[in-house]
């Protein structure tokens, strides 16, 4: 069974950047596409990019292009979210995910099956 960890988070100013890590253990990523949810208070979990397998095909909400990037390090079975100029509104935990197939799809929750614990993400001045 997979296990993901997330990394990365913590308190940054707006306009800051911040890059979160998705490890995984006891599966290769290499064949899925992972993703990244986020999840503020009081507001619905929302798909903010994804990446398909073997370097495929990427995605990003409308919300954070231009600003975010994912990628994946096979070789490290880890995958990647480099976010620069942030904004207080990109305060929430952060989730990766790992998909059931090689392809994000329609890029929705319930196409993902594992999960992280999730790490918190908090831009403030």
């Amino acid at each position: 069974q997979v296990q993901l960890v997330e990394s990365g988070g913590g308190l940054v100013q707006p306009g800051g950047s911040l890059r979160l890590s998705c490890a995984a253990s006891g599966s290769t990523l290499t064949y899925f596409a992972i993703g990244w949810f986020r999840q503020a208070p009081g507001k619905e979990r929302e798909g903010v990019s994804c990446i398909s397998s073997r370097d495929g095909p990427t995605y990003y909400a409308d919300s954070v292009k231009g600003r975010f990037t994912i990628s994946r390090d096979n070789a490290k079975n880890t995958v990647y979210l480099q976010m620069n100029s942030l904004k207080p509104e990109d305060t929430a935990v952060y989730y990766c995910a790992m998909a059931y197939s090689p392809w994000c799809s329609g890029f929705k929750s319930h196409d993902f099956g594992s999960w992280g614990q999730g790490t918190q993400v908090t831009v403030s001045s």
